[in-house]
């Protein structure tokens, strides 16, 4: 056997492999459900259904996206059963430096509440996509195989769902519309 084929038939350790994947399965569950507790129910119940399936493993393309794809059906499931409230989410871009003035700071936090308005009002498809494209750095190809679509129409969809927020953005920061 050579050193590729070897490399193929490592195994996958559910505490090296899969537990550190929680926060990424977390943020794709909550922007599907918007509400932070059935994101980590969405979660749990992901890591479970990943360990009853232990023995196919192996034979999966990528345990990430198996595992993504998983979550990504459970907040589905979950959020059509119960109507979900949105929360804001917070991100680390949030956080501005202390040099900045109180104005330039509430201008700031006033315009990432719009931005996540704006993003929570897309099409379920599109705000999956920036989602993971946008905050997870997935490739179009790990989008495509999580959302079971082709790599061109997530590209397709990333570009209308940007171009929908920065004209959104500018009629109403921009004119107050």
């Amino acid at each position: 056997m050579n050193r590729h084929s070897l490399r193929k038939m490592q195994k996958i350790d559910f505490r090296k492999d899969i537990l550190p994947l929680k926060d990424k399965l977390f943020r794709l569950a909550l922007r599907i459900t918007f509400d932070r507790a059935e994101a980590e129910d969405v979660v749990q119940d992901t890591l479970i259904r990943v360990w009853t399936k232990r023995d196919e493993w192996e034979s999966l393309g990528s345990i990430e996206a198996y595992c993504l794809t998983v979550a990504k059906n459970l907040a589905i499931d979950r959020s059509e059963r119960k109507e979900a409230q949105t929360v804001e989410l917070t991100s680390e871009a949030e956080q501005t430096p202390d040099d900045t003035s109180p104005y330039d700071r509430l201008v700031n936090e006033e315009r990432l509440k719009l931005v996540h308005r704006l993003i929570n009002g897309l099409p379920e498809k599109q705000r999956l996509i920036m989602q993971l494209r946008d905050v997870e750095g997935k490739s179009y190809k790990e989008i495509a195989e999580v959302l079971c679509l082709t790599e061109e129409q997530v590209k397709v969809n990333l570009f209308r769902a940007r171009q929908k927020i920065k004209q959104k953005f500018i009629n109403i920061d921009g004119y107050g519309l």
